[in-house]
Order: structure tokens, then C-alpha cells, then sequence
């Protein structure tokens, strides 16, 4: 469950890997994680707690990624996430969705709607490539922008992927915050959507992110980490008589996607 969204300490298997490797840099990973699960914002006191590191050690080493851009300090003295991380995230994402344009533009060309991949980042789905609609009224997804799983189609064909527990942990801990009146605001509601997710083999975005905007969405087999592939448009071309002819390109590109990303392909 920790792997997907929550930082629960140090365990024996990270204890290894800080013997075996740069323990110093082994816990500056713990500090940069700890202030990503707590929302990118903690205090000393916080870092202490859950880290288990004595209060000199955690102000060396946040001293050490506040110079380098990882942190920042706040003027009330709580650390934050830096610049510098930011970028990084944004590499990562256009490495982990690199090479997959071709796909993507496949699904664009044939359905004449966007297509997006996106990835789960702990609790939160990020966008990491899309090819746009050749349509004037078209739907646009920033690639690394982070959106809520509940209320989109790629989020909730991640969360179909995870158990029960870890999306209800999930669900507790972002509080399923409406974007539209149509959103999932409910847990036992989404466990119950999650489970016809799970039986239809796709997710279903209607006006959930946007109003007037329907997506849907199917999971990308073989991915590293639970990953969706989606195609979206206006609620006027993207109707449910669409998905009979979007959802099996969608799984076709889906398994191409994933043997790319399993580095499988031919």
C-alpha cells in the first residue's frame, strides 16, 4: 500500500537499502517523500515524527535541499517542496510518456477526439503525454498536470486497478473533493463505481472534471505502476454510441502502449 500514496517509516527493507548504499542520501529521499505525502508543506516537528530522525539530523540535511532548490523554508519556518523537484517530475513524465506519441496519435486520428495517458503519482493521476484532436473545439490536458482520481476517467480506471483498502486509504486521505456537481463525492459510492469499472472494462468521466466533457477510459496492461489511456471531447461527439467504437481502439492501443512501456515491443 506505501508503494501507491502513503510514507509509513522506515522498514527493513529501506533500512537495507541505506546500509548498502549513501544512508545521508537515503534519508534526504525519506524528507523530500514525507513533505510530498503530508501535501508538500511540513514542520520540523512533523519531519521528526514520522521519520524517526533526530531533530539536528533533519535540519542538516533540509539545510543541505533548501541550498540545492529540493526545499524551500517558509517564513513561518515549515519546509516546503522546491523548484528543482518540480522540475524533475516534469522530466520524468516526458521520459515515461516518450515514444508513446505514435500510439496516442492513433486513437486522435481514428476517433477524432484526445487522447491522454496518465499514470498513477501516489494518491493523485498525472498526465504524462496526449495528442490533440484535429477538432477546433477540442479538449487540452496540460502533460504533468495532477488531477484527482475520483473524478476523472483515467483516475478511476487507476483506482479500479488498486484493492479496495488502498483506494479506500486513498479516498480518506485527499476527502474526494467535488469538481462539478456530477463528481463522486461519496467513498462507498466510488467503491461501488470502481466495481462496474472492473466489470465493463472501462471508466466513464461524464461531466465529473467538466461540465459538458465525457471520457472514456481503459487501463494500460503490463504498466510499471497502474496507468490509463483515455480519449475525450465535448459531450456532444464523445456520446455513449461513441464508446461502442472508442472503447476496443482504446483496449488495442492500451496493450500497445503497455509493451511499449514494458519495453516489449518488436
Amino acid at each position: 500500500m506505501e508503494y501507491y500514496f502513503q510514507f509509513r517509516g522506515r522498514s527493513p527493507g529501506r533500512r537495507a537499502v541505506a546500509e548498502s548504499g549513501v544512508q545521508s542520501v537515503d534519508r534526504a529521499i525519506d524528507l523530500l517523500e514525507i513533505l510530498t505525502d503530508r501535501g508538500g508543506d511540513a514542520g520540523l516537528s512533523e519531519l521528526a515524527a514520522t521519520s524517526g530522525l533526530p531533530l539536528p539530523t533533519i535540519h542538516r540535511l533540509m539545510r543541505t535541499l533548501v541550498a540545492r532548490g529540493y526545499a524551500r523554508q517558509l517564513p513561518s519556518r515549515r519546509y516546503t517542496l522546491g523548484p528543482r523537484v518540480v522540475r524533475l517530475g516534469e522530466a520524468a513524465g516526458r521520459q515515461l510518456g516518450a515514444g508513446t506519441g505514435p500510439h496516442l496519435e492513433r486513437i486522435a486520428r481514428e476517433l477524432g477526439e484526445t487522447a491522454n495517458l496518465a499514470m498513477l503519482d501516489r494518491e493523485m493521476a498525472v498526465y504524462i503525454a496526449q495528442a490533440a484532436s484535429t477538432h477546433s473545439m477540442r479538449m487540452f490536458t496540460e502533460v504533468g498536470r495532477r488531477v484527482h482520481c475520483h473524478c476523472t476517467g483515467v483516475g478511476k480506471m487507476i483506482l479500479a486497478q488498486l484493492p479496495d483498502e488502498e483506494v479506500s486509504a486513498v479516498a480518506a486521505h485527499t476527502g474526494l473533493p467535488p469538481e462539478t456537481d456530477r463528481s463522486i463525492t461519496d467513498q462507498t459510492a466510488l467503491l461501488a463505481e470502481l466495481a462496474a469499472i472492473r466489470e465493463r472494462g472501462y471508466a466513464v468521466d461524464d461531466g465529473e472534471q467538466e461540465i459538458g466533457v465525457r471520457c472514456f477510459a481503459v487501463a494500460v496492461p503490463g504498466a510499471p505502476t497502474p496507468t490509463a489511456l483515455s480519449v475525450s471531447g465535448p459531450a456532444a461527439r464523445v456520446t455513449f454510441d461513441f464508446a461502442e467504437q472508442a472503447v476496443p481502439v482504446l483496449h488495442e492501443v492500451a496493450a500497445e502502449v503497455g509493451r511499449h512501456i514494458g519495453g516489449q515491443e518488436d
